[in-house]
């Protein structure tokens, strides 16, 4: 199973509040932050939602 490596490059100053909820979700707090999360359909959500500020990339 695929994982995922989701860093956050936009800053959460001024977001939605469900948005930064959703960052802080994934493990990510500050700019250039990096989580590696399974590829699941939960995880697939969450980085549509806040796609506009995550960098994602496919990893073993």
């Amino acid at each position: 199973m695929a994982n995922l490596k989701i860093t956050l490059k936009r800053s959460l100053i001024g977001r939605l509040s469900k948005h930064r909820e959703i960052a802080a979700s994934l493990g990510l707090r500050k700019i250039n932050d990096t989580t590696v999360q399974p590829d699941n359909p939960s995880t697939r959500g969450k980085i549509a939602k806040i796609g506009y500020m995550l960098e994602v990339e496919e990893v073993q």
